[in-house]
């Protein structure tokens, strides 16, 4: 059963990956590097510090910090203990799919899902009060993550199982935020 589910990856991989052209490639180089997220970021932070003031947004900044710590510790706990080779480097495919970056570490699962799927859901948890299409910050990990397929660094199971751990982190820092901080 396990190998059924490692070649459906590979093979929704392969057709993903495939999708990409060289002409977009430098902007999937972009899209994969938060800091050229960094306007959108600000603008978010803009709108809860604008909701939640000073002293509840500090608070906020602290709980993301701690949210990508765990996020980041947990993604790297699960790649040293699978040791599930990255796309680029996996022998079965790496010939027939588009290699636009490259890394020597693991792949299962990723920590860029992880936190940004994390952040969104803790973000969006918070926003959806105050703003009718705070459901938007989710564009950023649906587009975030992708980049990794693009560039050959991630399977789609690295990222649905990301997504997941990411969810799950959000809900339960914002369960807590809200019972400690909001006080709701």
């Amino acid at each position: 059963m396990l190998e059924k589910i490692i070649q459906l990856d590979k093979e929704l991989l392969v057709f993903l990956n495939s999708l990409g052209s060289p002409t977009f490639d430098g902007l999937w180089l972009i899209i994969t590097k938060q800091v050229y997220w960094t306007p959108i970021f600000l603008f978010v932070f803009y709108l809860l510090q604008k909701k939640l003031g000073w002293k509840n947004f500090g608070f906020y900044i602290l709980f993301t910090a701690f949210l990508i710590l765990l996020c980041d510790q947990t993604a790297n706990l699960f790649k040293n203990h699978f040791h599930r080779l990255r796309p680029c480097n996996d022998e079965e495919i790496k010939g027939i799919i588009r290699i636009v970056k490259s890394s020597p570490s693991f792949s299962f699962f990723s920590g860029h899902a992880t936190n940004s799927m994390a952040t969104a859901v803790f973000g969006f948890m918070i926003l959806k009060r105050y703003y009718k299409h705070a459901y938007l910050l989710f564009l950023f990990p649906l587009i975030f993550a992708y980049s990794r397929i693009y560039l050959g660094l991630h399977f789609p199971v690295d990222i649905l199982t990301g997504y997941t751990f990411g969810a799950i982190f959000g809900f339960i820092f914002y369960k807590i935020y809200k019972k400690y901080i909001l006080k709701d």
